[in-house]
């Protein structure tokens, strides 16, 4: 399921003016007409990339009297980030395993040259 999720969740994030729309969400709540002011597109089109954001559970909508404010639903950044995360420490190993045996072949490097200078 977790997958699935993260799948929704980056493909719904494939697309600039939803990512827009995420990063003018996370500043605080807005109805679909705020949120399609500042685009040359109708408020249906932003409405359509708005349900694609709340079928990836990224965001979720409310009823306030007369207004239904779209909300950015933080949590499912988490999910996001354990996964980023979990490669992110799998790829600094590595590079500290390449540094290690960098260093080990410098050092092998300098040992072989310094006892080359000093047969001759």
């Amino acid at each position: 399921m977790a997958d699935d999720q993260l799948s929704l969740v980056f493909s719904a994030l494939a697309d600039p003016r939803r990512r827009d729309i995420v990063a003018r969400l996370a500043a605080g709540d807005a109805t679909v007409n705020d949120l399609a002011e500042p685009y040359d597109v109708t408020v249906q089109a932003v409405s359509k990339h708005i349900k694609v954001l709340e079928d990836a559970g990224l965001v979720s909508r409310s009823r306030d009297a007369q207004r239904r404010p779209c909300h950015l639903e933080a949590e499912v950044f988490d999910l996001m980030t354990k996964w980023i995360e979990r490669y992110r420490r799998e790829a600094e190993e590595r590079f500290r395993r390449l540094d290690a045996l960098l260093e080990q072949m410098g050092e092998q490097s300098a040992t072989g040259t310094q006892g080359k200078e000093a047969a001759s």
